[in-house]
């Protein structure tokens, strides 16, 4: 597998690609395969704006029966720190199916205005939405759509009632990105995306399958 305009050579390239879907950094699986820091780095680059485009071509989840929402924010500039506070900064906003898929879309703001054309978009009119977020609930209210408010307290109560996907995949995310140490602004949209790859696509096994795939069709 060799790819366009790299110096890398194909053994190469497939152990870069086995450390990625790892979870190894850059920098450490530089060293262990024994190629340039700045060349891992940018190749891992090349991987994640990769991945954002083929989700990207998939278009918006399609979710139906029962889906929960909810939202976090990525909090100071460099740094990948989850939590619900404070608002003035980036908000992520995350849909997930019964049957396990999950959305990520960064937006300025979790204002009805804002949400109401992605909920519009990606929620079957027939879908019964779980969500412990005001905005979300307001939206969901304008659009007609059947929704229960989960409060955290009680949302991982056993019964149908509770879901707690979302949760765990905010979770993962924050696993993986605290090893970064740091994540660019601007490259945080990127790293999300990896991460809903990572959630939606199976085991290890599957991930590297799927992105071998895509890279000798794709770069």
């Amino acid at each position: 597998m060799k790819l366009r305009n790299s110096r890398l050579n194909s053994a190469q390239t497939r152990r870069l690609l086995e450390h990625f879907v790892a979870g190894t950094t850059a920098r450490t699986a530089a060293e262990l395969i024994g190629v340039n820091r700045n060349t891992a780095t940018h190749f891992y680059h090349r991987l994640r704006k990769l991945i954002a485009a083929r989700l990207e071509r998939t278009g918006p989840l399609s979710a139906g029966g029962e889906v929960e929402i909810d939202e976090v924010h990525f909090c100071s500039v460099g740094k990948t720190r989850a939590s619900r506070v404070p608002a003035s900064n980036r908000p992520v906003f995350g849909l997930l199916s019964r049957g396990g898929k999950i959305q990520t879309v960064m937006v300025p703001n979790t204002r009805r205005d804002t949400l109401l054309p992605i909920l519009r978009t990606t929620i079957d009119p027939e879908a019964i939405v779980y969500t412990d977020a005001a905005g979300v609930s307001d939206a969901l209210g304008l659009l007609g759509l059947h929704h229960r408010q989960v409060g955290h307290s009680d949302r991982f109560a056993p019964g149908p009632e509770h879901m707690n996907g979302m949760e765990n995949f905010w979770n993962q995310a924050r696993r993986h990105l605290r090893k970064y140490n740091g994540v660019p602004r601007h490259h945080l949209h990127l790293y999300l995306k990896e991460c809903e790859w990572r959630f939606n696509y199976g085991s290890p096994r599957q991930l590297l399958a799927i992105l071998a795939q895509w890279v000798r069709q794709d770069l």
